[in-house]
């Protein structure tokens, strides 16, 4: 039987770059896949349409995360096609990168509201679709929230917030067997990066240099089996726990 045979993931953020990857590897695995998106639903039905093609099954499902009624729709539309909820995967995030001089209210509310309430909404609606033998939620933090860039200090706190937030719902959730951690990665060569100007810029020099691992950026390919072993029962003993999957970069 495979690792995630007949489980049902919702993955928020899943229509490119790492939650593409994971929702990609969870369908090999067995997963029935919510790919959740925003905005870019040709992504998202593209990744849906290749977890069909590879012989699993999958739906595409929107949900801005900083509207309460689409996260509740997302949730709705993946019970709705596939049952309750095994695994949530809280992928979707923003980043924008200002120094302090820069900082405003609105700079601040455009990263916390997705990040930190918007994980927090997600979470709340689908651990009410949960199933009722438990299962697995997995926060995608970034090593950000440890303080090591310039000109990150909102995006920063908000991962540091997911990472507390991971510790404090393992607590809150283990008396339901719902298993909570989260994985921070390093520099990944993604698309949002790419959207956020940091391809060919001096701060991926910078991060490149400082991983040891191949000198290189991470790719989703190395990120979602990671993912998986958190879905999996490889890691039923795990909980609260945070992995970084950074090529070595600190």
């Amino acid at each position: 039987m495979k690792e995630l045979e007949n489980k049902v993931a919702l993955i928020t953020g899943a229509s490119k770059g790492i939650g593409a990857g994971i929702a990609m590897t969870f369908g090999q695995a067995g997963a029935r896949v919510a790919v959740g998106f925003a905005n870019d639903r040709e992504g998202a039905e593209r990744v849906a349409a290749e977890i069909k093609a590879a012989g699993g099954q999958a739906i595409a499902v929107q949900g801005n995360l900083v509207q309460s009624k689409d996260i509740e729709a997302m949730v709705a539309g993946t019970v709705a096609a596939f049952g309750p909820i095994d695994v949530l995967v809280n992928n979707a995030a923003v980043y924008e990168f200002k120094m302090l001089h820069d900082i405003d209210e609105a700079h601040f509310h455009h990263i916390f509201t997705p990040n930190v309430l918007g994980l927090l909404t997600v979470t709340r609606a689908a651990v009410a679709k949960f199933n009722p033998s438990g299962g697995s939620i997995i926060n995608i933090s970034s090593l950000a929230a440890m303080g090591n860039s310039p000109a990150s200090a909102v995006y920063s706190a908000s991962k540091a917030a997911v990472n507390a937030i991971t510790k404090v719902l393992a607590l809150e959730l283990a008396e339901r067997k719902i298993r909570v951690n989260c994985i921070m990665p390093g520099y990944f060569d993604t698309e949002g990066a790419r959207a956020a100007g940091v391809k060919g810029s001096e701060q991926e020099a910078r991060l490149i240099a400082a991983t040891p691992l191949e000198k290189r950026p991470g790719h989703p390919s190395d990120l979602s089996p990671v993912a998986l072993f958190l879905a999996s029962q490889a890691s039923a003993w795990v909980t609260g726990d945070i992995l970084t999957v950074s090529g070595g970069f600190r």
